[in-house]
């Protein structure tokens, strides 16, 4: 799942406040250019012609340009929901708050419970699709109560990846409206620098199951392991970094953009004591670097 998708089975886990920055290596730089009036029209319009939406709202970019314009068009019919599990690294929970209080909109958190279900535990090549499916089985009666529809941050980039979310999305009905207004993740930033949004240059943060080499079980544990490691990381002055995890969490291979890796391998004491320091018996990094989805090279390992 993505950093844009992986949000909002649920009891609310906090009522509506009134009313959270450096690009990551593998995303083209955002265009310098002002938001062009034909790309906020295509998006208001697209907007308009719902009659509410309920913004599965991760804080990431995407997502947070998506929550930001539905309140601007619809008002009160827009809904700005957070997913929270284990998944869902708590500095990211933070920032979704932070974010929506500073921009007015109306927010809530739902806990889901992807953790709970075998088939997503698993993690198989269709992990996203049960993440999904516990999202929008959360989502589902908000959009339903407030006669909205569920409205996803993917944008035209996304489209060409190893996404199986979104065949739950199509199965479910959710919409994606800046891919229907031609948006692309360039796109995404310029727009939402230009409408001073803080999440402009927000690096990527994909949910942290994202992180567990696939076939190895998802546990709160894992989870737990990684998202320690990469604070610590960050802590030693790396912002853009994955843990992944590997050997059923024994293993952790570090990945820093490769202008990173000679700092890294200087700090290597440091790195492999943060590493181990969060749980992991080993600590290894990547010399190829840092790069989204790499863990999708063992797709053709699963079994099929």
């Amino acid at each position: 799942m993505t950093d844009e998708n992986r949000t909002g089975g649920g009891v609310p886990a906090s009522g509506p406040p009134t009313g959270g920055g450096a690009r990551t290596s593998d995303e083209p730089p955002a265009s310098d250019e002002a938001p062009t009036d034909d790309a906020i029209g295509r998006l208001t319009g697209r907007l308009r012609r719902e009659s509410g939406v309920v913004v599965a709202y991760s804080g990431g970019a995407d997502s947070a340009l998506l929550a930001v314009m539905a309140t601007r068009v619809l008002g009160a019919r827009a809904l700005a929901v957070t997913a929270v599990s284990p998944s869902l690294a708590a500095s990211e929970r933070a920032a979704a708050r932070g974010f929506a209080r500073r921009y007015g909109l109306a927010h809530l958190e739902v806990c889901t419970d992807e953790a709970d279900r075998p088939e997503y535990a698993a993690n198989g090549a269709d992990r996203c699709y049960h993440c999904k499916s516990a999202l929008f089985d959360a989502l589902g009666p908000l959009a339903a109560a407030m006669g909205a529809r569920i409205a996803l941050g993917t944008n035209l980039d996304d489209l060409g990846d190893h996404r199986p979310g979104q065949r739950a999305a199509a199965e479910r009905g959710a919409i994606a409206p800046l891919v229907d207004a031609g948006l692309t993740k360039a796109d995404v930033r310029a727009l939402s620098r230009g409408l001073g949004l803080v999440t402009a240059d927000k690096p990527a943060a994909p949910c942290l199951a994202s992180r567990v080499s696939y076939g190895d079980p998802v546990t709160p544990e894992v989870l737990r392991r990684v998202e320690a490691a990469e604070a610590a990381l960050r802590d030693l002055g790396f912002p853009v970094c994955r843990v992944r995890a590997h050997s059923g969490g024994t293993l952790a291979r570090v990945e820093v953009p490769r202008d990173d890796i000679p700092r890294a391998s200087e700090l290597r004491e440091r790195v492999d004591a943060a590493v181990r320091g969060a749980g992991f018996t080993f600590c290894s990094l990547d010399l190829s670097g840092f790069a989204s989805g790499r863990l999708n090279a063992l797709l053709p390992l699963l079994p099929s």
